[in-house]
Order: C-alpha cells, then structure tokens, then sequence
C-alpha cells in the first residue's frame, strides 16, 4: 500500500539536534506521533536519558521542543507491503528534503539516525550532507539483538550532543 507521512516534523528555532527514522511505523499513524508503538523504546530512553516523564504526546512534544530535539523521517512516501512495519516491508522510498529542511533550521548541526534503514537512506538520497550524520541502534520491538542498556549507552551521545 502506498502511504505518505502522516505528520509533521516536530522541530523549532531552537532544535540543534535531529533524530530521524526511516518511517512511522502502523501504531504511529494510528497515533499521529513519532515512536508511538508501545514497545518502542525511543521514549523510555529519552526519559532514562533526561530524567523525564512523558504522560502525553503532549509532553513529548513539549520535552523535544525543549531540549533542542527535532523529529522527522527520511521518507516522505513509499510503499508499506504486508501488514508489519519492520523496516523490510518499505519500498519506492521517496525521501524528504533534509537538506531544505536543514537551510530552515540552521541551528541543526548532528543528524541521528535511528537505525540502519534511515541512515543507509539518508546518506544514499543526500550524499554531500554537511552535517555530522550518525547511526544509533533502532528502538523498534523488533531489534532485540541490543539490551535496552546498551540502547540507552548508544544514545547517550544525543544528550552530549546537545551540550
């Protein structure tokens, strides 16, 4: 099935970090949310990381505003075959423009990727990227090759990134 984002990026002038994903999985198009998935560990991370609670979208909204995080995806619209979000389901990805996307937050200086997907993408659909770009293990339910501790010692480097 052919799909296109169903959200906008979460980012304003003060974001210096972005964290992208390859695409929102099923649960967050029935959320509307980056990471909406139950199991994900993106949040539970996030609030390990920065000693935070997120009781709402809201709030996660609110804290990434905060802390300098912006959110986004590198696909735009593609093709969503079977019925399961993993990663290996996508194809006839079209990509966002990040780079536009970056010359409207010049403030963004690192790019994480959260996995292999949306940072092979990335580099493929934007070689010449001026931006520090990084890989960081996905935190989607279905990559539990990684502890959750070694998840939260990966993404540490967000929190040093922002300083």
């Amino acid at each position: 099935m052919r799909q296109t984002h169903p959200f906008d990026p979460i980012v304003n002038g003060a974001s210096r970090v972005l964290i992208l994903g390859s695409f929102p999985s099923i649960k967050s198009f029935e959320n509307a949310f980056y990471y909406a998935h139950p199991r994900n560990q993106f949040w539970p991370i996030m609030a390990a990381l920065f000693g935070a609670e997120f009781p709402s979208n809201a709030a996660r909204r609110a804290f990434a505003l905060e802390a300098g995080i912006a959110l986004w995806d590198v696909y735009g619209a593609l093709r969503r075959s079977q019925g399961n979000s993993s990663d290996a389901n996508l194809s006839e990805l079209e990509p966002n423009d990040i780079p536009a996307f970056l010359k409207r937050h010049p403030k963004i200086t690192t790019i994480f990727c959260t996995g292999r997907k949306a940072y092979d993408g990335l580099k493929k659909a934007f070689p010449g990227l001026e931006a520090d770009v990084r890989l960081l293990p996905s935190t989607s339910p279905a990559y539990a090759a990684m502890t959750f501790e070694a998840k939260l010692e990966a993404y540490r480097a967000v929190k040093d990134a922002l300083g």
